[in-house]
Formats: C-alpha cells, structure tokens, sequence
C-alpha cells in the first residue's frame, strides 16, 4: 500500500530515485542491511525520501519497513548512471502525475534527512538559471547521489547515450548546469566499508 508523501510547505513536489544497487564487494555482505541507529541503511533513506511524490529503488529487492517500488538497471550490475536512466523511465512510464522535479540517492548515507533533499529541491527552485543541486562536501568533492534536478532536464540527459552500462553518473549529470550547495554535518558521509559505518551503528 502506498504512503503518503511527507510533504514540507512551500517545497515544490519531487519524486525520489534510490540508487540501491552494487555489490558490496567492499563491505563484504549486503551493506544496506547493516543497522544505523536501529534501522537498516536503506531504510534510513527511504525515511530521507519520505517527502517524494513517487520514490522509486533500483536495484535488487530487499526487505524495507516502508512499502516502496522496485525496478532494475539494464543489464542488473550496469552502475548508477544505468540505475538513474531506469528509475527515470519507471517513474514516467508508471506515473502520470510525475513531479516537476526528481531527487537521486545513494542508498548508503546514513545521514542524509528529509531536510536535506528538501533544502536540495528549493535550491534548484529558487534557482532558474540551474538545471540541478547538488551537495559538496568538504574535500569539494560533488556528491552526485545526493541531488535535486528537473525532471526535463534530466530525462533529455538520460537519452544522450542508448546504453549506459558501465558509465560513471559523472558522466550523465557533469553536463548539466548545477548549483552547489555545501553539506552541513555529516549528511554527505557514505558507507563504502564496514569501518564507514557510524560508531553508533
């Protein structure tokens, strides 16, 4: 059964893609089953999303607290930008309401908050000029999963290529014209290897 958008006023209406794909070689086991908090990394960003419209998870299917819908990248395993293209495609063939605009997360951020995607969307908003935002963390190293973008922009990006399997998100969202927004805490902190993991974990 769906849920209710968690919706803030005055933030435009945004659907939300997970990326929750990879294989966690790194981890060594499914990373987004480990627990943060009480809850499973997943499920916190799904908590994140819970002001989408739509959310959509690409990726294996996996146990979530918060009933949500499933699709895959083609090939399974083709990478995030492949996983974007398809949570696109998901959204728009199955919604007729599509928001204006679509939020893109990692699965892996433990810390990410509504109030973050929130304050990504009004920045692209309020921001003509701006196809997208995005975070940037203290190394200035731009956080592709965590952003906001127009949906138009976005689904012309998507069709630049006819197959993305294997090509870096960089690839799909570098061209589009971004606002950066710096991160606050440890919002942009992702999990790569058990040791990612939170000390509260």
């Amino acid at each position: 059964m769906p849920v209710s958008p968690i919706v803030q006023p005055g933030v435009p209406p945004y659907d939300v893609i997970v990326v929750a794909g990879g294989s966690s070689r790194r981890f060594g086991s499914d990373k987004l089953a480990a627990r943060v908090g009480g809850e499973s990394l997943l499920d916190r960003v799904l908590g994140a999303a819970s002001g989408g419209r739509h959310v959509r998870v690409v990726g294996p299917r996996r146990p979530t607290v918060r009933p949500v819908a499933w699709t895959r990248e083609e090939p399974a395993g083709a990478g995030p930008a492949a996983a974007v293209v398809a949570g696109i495609a998901a959204i728009e063939g199955d919604s007729a309401d599509a928001a204006p605009y679509v939020v893109l997360l990692a699965a892996d951020l433990p810390y990410v908050t509504q109030e973050t995607v929130d304050r990504l969307v009004t920045a692209v908003d309020e921001s003509p000029t701006s196809d997208g935002a995005l975070l940037v963390d203290p190394d200035g190293r731009a956080q592709y999963l965590c952003s906001a973008w127009r949906r138009d922009a976005l689904t012309t990006a998507a069709t630049r290529l006819a197959d993305w399997d294997g090509v870096a998100v960089r690839a799909l969202l570098e061209p589009l014209h971004v606002r950066q927004l710096p991160t606050r805490g440890r919002e942009g902190h992702d999990v790569d290897r058990p040791e990612d993991l939170p000390s509260d974990a």
